[in-house]
């Protein structure tokens, strides 16, 4: 596009493996095919309401493909219509969309490209209403975002997963032990179902299928009188406990979802302990699967999305998100990728495929 000098990027939201190569991604396309300025701006929103960012030189970009994290810095607090401000008694929430809206003018930008799941994508949506020119990449674990088959990071995280439970399987079958594995996900079960099938584990618990104990308990039971003295159970972090829902450890007022889910794990080995009485013990992988570099499969995808962001902007085709259908990379409206979150279904294939194999959800 004629006159196109300028674009911005950041990362938004949680961090996850492959945001490095989006980065390079649209920078060097960018430089190489339409002469362009890049603009880092760092640590996500917070960066563009505070006007902290810098320019991008080939050097920066180069060599960080296999990285994790993001050379940007991010934030799940930076949203600007609820943005934390320190005050006299403690943080206070006010809506700084002006200030962020000053800044992408201060710097010029002819387009911003954000790189984030659905809270970054609605944030951006809402700046386009502002006048803001942007380009969307979808980047979450969780795998939740509609408007594309896969997000980039997922394959990491479920790669992890998958070795963990793989891990843990040596150890529960040396000790006779039903271990729980606690993933994250928030309200999607995406890693605990992909996981869990690829490590063969003998119960899956997700948000999208209501279980109860008593399922539970009769699946393990039933393994064990059948001389398989260990279980092994997979559980997504917001999976709604029968009695109590989903398990909340902490409040964050500066989020815009101030929930921060986790604990299910220990609630889960708990429970099993006392209904079937074998020793069970959890472990919770957390942070774990964001972090570290990503898989070939994301380090690909996270390239291809960032190739076509750049062309999107060099185009002035703005309001659209990468998005993957298929085996294709193409553009969607950032408007279809916000309007609802993507969630397993009951009669998804994986759960079809878990469920021939022997696999219990907990429901039946």
């Amino acid at each position: 596009m004629a006159g196109m000098k300028r674009i911005g990027i950041l990362t938004g939201g949680g961090d996850c493996p492959g945001l490095n190569a989006v980065v390079r991604a649209v920078s060097k396309t960018a430089m190489a095919e339409y002469g362009a300025t890049i603009i880092g701006i760092e640590d996500g929103f917070e960066g563009l309401v505070a006007g902290s960012g810098r320019e991008l030189c080939n050097a920066d970009v180069s060599g960080i493909i296999n990285l994790g994290g993001t050379i940007l810095g991010t934030s799940n607090k930076g949203d600007p219509w609820h943005f934390p401000v320190a005050g006299a008694d403690g943080p206070e929430i006010h809506d700084c969309s002006v200030q962020a809206m000053e800044h992408y003018r201060r710097w010029q930008l002819d387009c911003l490209v954000t790189v984030g799941g659905d809270g970054t994508m609605n944030i951006s949506h809402r700046l386009a209403g502002l006048g803001a020119n942007v380009v969307g990449v979808p980047k979450t674990i969780d795998n939740d975002l509609a408007a594309t088959d896969l997000t980039f990071g997922h394959d990491t995280a479920v790669f992890v997963a998958t070795e963990a439970i793989d891990r843990l399987h040596t150890t529960a079958s040396a000790h006779h032990r039903v271990m729980v594995i606690e993933v994250m996900g928030r309200y999607a079960g995406w890693i605990a179902l992909t996981a869990g099938l690829a490590g063969g584990a003998d119960i899956i618990l997700i948000p999208e299928i209501p279980f109860s104990w008593e399922a539970v308990y009769r699946k393990v039971i039933e393994r064990s009188r059948h001389g398989k003295r260990f279980s092994i159970v997979c559980v997504a972090e917001g999976a709604k406990c029968p009695d109590v829902g989903e398990v909340v450890k902490s409040y964050d007022a500066k989020r815009t979802d101030a929930k921060q889910l986790g604990g299910v794990g220990d609630v889960v080995a708990r429970r099993v302990a006392e209904g079937t009485g074998l020793e069970t013990r959890v472990t919770v992988l957390g942070h774990l699967l964001r972090g570290g570099s990503p898989t070939p499969f994301d380090r690909v995808l996270a390239t291809r999305f960032g190739v076509l962001a750049a062309h999107l902007a060099g185009r002035g085709q703005y309001g659209f998100m990468a998005a993957l259908h298929g085996s294709v990379v193409e553009p969607v409206p950032i408007a279809d990728a916000v309007s609802r979150l993507k969630i397993v279904t009951h009669d998804h294939e994986y759960v079809q495929v878990a469920r021939a194999v022997g696999t219990s959800f907990g429901d039946a």
